[in-house]
């Protein structure tokens, strides 16, 4: 998934369907259904699941997922109420070095920008072990003094398969804001209209699309391993 390219999803796609067709617009094969945590050649992958400010709750995609991946990793901050950067980062790395498998990221809000911090810090160490991203839903720490410490927001390409997936109508970061990261980050950018901040609040419990999403990033995941 090199180079950015815009899916836009309306209410009707089905979830599989929108993996498929962000997928073939980079040239990549369509997601086979059913993904269980691993890689569609069977090759395993860990799954790290960053979340962002305040933590994701039980009702979370985020939380249910983690029920659901085997041997996934969450990410804890000690504090999730006050967030700074360098502890935030630390945690991330701390992470990625734990997975035992090539990683995919699946970041929410706060920890998408977080997250892209810590692929910086390791693009000279680890940055071969992670395969690929899933960001949802990207903070734009500009708009929030509370967020201040995670400014400047990294901008370069990112060596790996990545999609964000971004609402057209977040109160955290304006869809032009989710686009420019894309653009940035060579992420395939998925526009999802009138979906909140794509969290608990705005409706969101399984969030089937992103499923379908991950289960994108996981067909791509021994590709990314065996190059890197």
């Amino acid at each position: 998934m090199s180079g950015a390219c815009l899916v836009t999803i309306n209410p009707s796609t089905p979830p599989r369907h929108a993996a498929i067709v962000a997928a073939q617009r980079n040239g990549q094969r369509p997601v086979l259904p059913g993904w269980r945590g691993e890689a569609e050649t069977g090759a395993p992958v860990s799954v790290v699941i960053v979340p962002g400010w305040r933590n994701s709750g039980p009702g979370h995609w985020q939380s249910l997922w983690a029920e659901r991946i085997a041997g996934a990793l969450r990410v804890e901050q000690e504090d999730w109420l006050q967030p700074h950067r360098s502890p935030w980062v630390a945690s991330v790395e701390r992470a990625i070095a734990a997975a035992p498998h090539p990683v995919i990221l699946v970041a929410h809000s706060l920890g998408c920008i977080a997250s892209v911090h810590a692929i910086e810090q390791l693009r000279d160490k680890q940055a071969d072990h992670i395969a690929g991203a899933l960001f949802v839903a990207p903070a734009d720490p500009e708009r929030r003094a509370l967020f201040e410490d995670f400014t400047p927001v990294p901008a370069n390409p990112l060596p790996f398969a990545s999609i964000v997936a971004a609402s057209s109508n977040d109160p955290y970061c304006p869809i032009r804001m989710a686009s420019a990261y894309a653009k940035s980050w060579g992420s395939t950018f998925v526009r999802v209209p009138s979906a909140g901040h794509i969290n608990v609040e705005s409706g969101h419990g399984e969030w089937p699309l992103g499923w379908a999403l991950l289960g994108a990033l996981a067909a791509l995941a021994p590709v990314q391993a065996q190059a890197a």
